[in-house]
């Protein structure tokens, strides 16, 4: 690692953990208001002031956490090459890729409830909402840790 890299690698990782919170606080908000929409009838006013809600979060926080968790991340793993060689590190990538795919499925469920296409039930979200907590938590202890 070069002295420059390693003298900004904790404000890197500073910003990859805000980053981060950010991201995680949204994934698991959106969810919560999808419970809600689920429930309010198509059309009426409730229903269009969670579209205006979702749209807002996902578009204002979760796409611009995720982004920025992204580029601090590869920026520690340029400065941190060695990473790659980590049983772990290859863990935490495969749940950070469920955690991608998992952002993917909120952004075109929320296209679905602007459309008024919604299909799914309160429980399903319910349940999906637990989703980023679990792999929130299997990447943390991965990242903490480091098992392996």
């Amino acid at each position: 690692m070069s002295d420059f890299l390693a003298s900004v690698y904790p404000w890197i990782k500073a910003l990859h953990v805000i980053s981060v919170i950010a991201w995680m606080a949204g994934m698991l908000y959106l969810p919560r208001l999808y419970v809600y929409h689920a429930q309010a009838a198509a059309g009426s006013e409730t229903s269009e002031t969670f579209k205006v809600m979702e749209r807002r979060l996902l578009r204002a926080i979760v796409n611009p956490a995720m982004i920025a968790t992204l580029l601090f991340g590869l920026l520690m793993l340029w400065a941190n090459p060695g990473l790659l060689h980590a049983g772990w590190f290859h863990s935490k990538i495969l749940l950070l890729l469920g955690m991608f795919a998992l952002h993917g499925f909120f952004s075109r469920w929320r296209k679905d409830f602007a459309a008024d296409r919604n299909r799914r039930g309160a429980g399903f979200y319910r349940i999906m909402n637990e989703a980023p907590t679990l792999l929130m938590i299997g990447i943390v202890l991965l990242a903490v840790a480091k098992p392996f």
